[in-house]
């Protein structure tokens, strides 16, 4: 009998790469590359121009009593808007997917109308309903809930794109077992719908708090700009580079940065952590 080598090692490893997808160090150098150029490159850069006049000059540009005002303003409004999105976001989520109404798939498309309409206009718009000659008589220039309203409409998109297709995949079976059981409508959203979308609205909502503590298109106009009132953080940067100050525009950057990879990088390992008691109750 003469020795044979099975070959299936091999055939599974070439299926499995098939599969995975893989593409190899020239992929991942190119990957590498190109986030180096549009991500690393310009943090680091940043990073340095805040600490040009060294951590006693950054620390005093974020403690800033003006800046810690406009840090102060940004997280409240950022975070009443996060809140809000959980609730109007899912509602809407929920409509568009269990709901059919006529001009459905063009409420459906409007959703997104915030990605790629440019967030000036969105400001411009807000400030002819809601400023000093509004038509309807509301008037919210340079109020917070004023950026309250310009940040809703361009964060809106996060927790309804998050949320819907996670719905789209809830197993209906299970809810209408509950229905059967005498469960109210409340109590099978409460117990049975609520935990499936719990991760999907987290991490919407998340991401909306980030990018509208970095928003400044759509609160330009109808926030006023008014230093520890309405000035966010995004615009007293901007301040800081009008007047001559780079350094401490750097540094109030940084301190951004940090906040919403901060958010960023807890929403991961709870996203992480959420896929992995899925993959276990399977």
């Amino acid at each position: 009998m003469t020795d044979t080598i099975d070959p299936t090692p091999v055939a599974r490893r070439r299926k499995l790469a098939r599969v995975t997808g893989s593409v190899g160090p020239l992929g991942i150098g190119v990957a590498t590359l190109w986030l180096s150029v549009i991500v690393l490159l310009p943090l680091a850069a940043l990073t340095a121009t805040a600490f040009d006049e060294g951590i006693s000059g950054f620390w005093d540009a974020v403690t800033a009593p003006v800046a810690l005002a406009s840090l102060r303003v940004t997280l409240f409004v950022s975070i009443i808007v996060a809140l809000i999105n959980v609730v109007m976001g899912t509602i809407i989520a929920w409509v568009l997917v269990r709901d059919e109404f006529p001009g459905k798939r063009i409420v459906n498309s409007m959703i997104d109308l915030p990605f790629a309409l440019p967030t000036i206009v969105a400001s411009i718009v807000l400030l002819s309903l809601y400023g000093p000659q509004s038509p309807i008589d509301i008037h919210l220039n340079a109020t917070q809930p004023g950026l309250i309203v310009a940040l809703a409409f361009v964060t809106l998109p996060f927790v309804v794109r998050s949320v819907q297709p996670v719905l789209m995949e809830v197993d209906r079976e299970v809810e209408e077992a509950a229905a059967s059981l005498g469960a109210s409508n409340w109590t099978i959203f409460r117990s049975v719908v609520l935990p499936t979308l719990a991760p999907a609205v987290i991490s919407g909502a998340g991401l909306a708090f980030a990018r509208a503590i970095g928003e400044y298109g759509s609160v330009v106009l109808i926030g006023g700009n008014i230093p520890r009132v309405t000035q966010m953080t995004s615009q007293f940067i901007q301040q800081q580079i009008e007047i001559d100050r780079p350094t401490n525009a750097a540094a109030v950057s940084v301190a951004l940065l940090a906040i919403a990879f901060v958010t960023l990088f807890v929403l991961r390992i709870f996203a992480s952590r959420g896929q992995r008691r899925e993959e276990s109750s399977r």
